[in-house]
């Protein structure tokens, strides 16, 4: 069973250790203490967002025993993977990723314009990431880019991700997949 479908939207639960966060909207590692209790906020892909003391946190789902749920494992590749398995991973990884705002991947919201891996002279692979945000203001931009470095920092082959976030072309709706559209009512 999933353990993010024991989780729902205002349900507060404490924390059974010391867990590693995102903040949000600055994307700067934090650490919550156990016996803190935390309200749900929303629980997408891989990943829970929380509220503690009246801000937002992101919990990754590695560390959902924190919550009291089974943890997920954290994905990654086998030392031979293949160029097109570690770009298969990157992406799917980029699918776990949300903005703790809207319940849609950032890969079906359109915000993914592309992603390169780079093999860089001493053998490390870089991932760079190259996306936008639903507008120039938002303020989720570091949250989403923390959270897809982790991610894909969990496979050993990388040792680099670098996002970076433009605005041209400007996200607009017809982005988003059918999917997405579907999920957020915009048809």
């Amino acid at each position: 069973m999933d353990p993010l479908s024991q989780v729902y939207k205002g349900q507060e639960m404490p924390l059974q250790r010391d867990v590693d966060a995102i903040s949000i909207p600055f994307g700067k590692a934090v650490t919550l203490v156990e016996d803190s209790t935390v309200v749900v906020m929303q629980a997408k892909g891989s990943s829970v967002s929380v509220s503690y003391e009246g801000r937002l946190y992101l919990i990754e789902g590695h560390d959902l025993d924190s919550l009291g749920l089974d943890a997920l494992e954290r994905p990654t590749l086998d030392p031979g993977a293949s160029e097109e398995e570690m770009e298969a991973f990157v992406w799917a990884q980029l699918r776990t990723c949300f903005d703790p705002e809207i319940p849609v991947n950032i890969v079906d919201l359109g915000l993914v314009y592309g992603c390169r891996i780079e093999r860089l002279l001493t053998g490390e692979c870089m991932v760079t990431i190259r996306m936008t945000l639903t507008a120039p203001g938002c303020g989720m931009g570091d949250v989403i880019a923390e959270d897809a470095r982790r991610k894909i920092l969990g496979a050993p082959q990388f040792s680099k991700v670098h996002v970076e976030i433009v605005f041209d072309p400007p996200w607009s709706r017809e982005m988003m997949s059918e999917e997405a559209r579907l999920e957020l009512g915009m048809f």
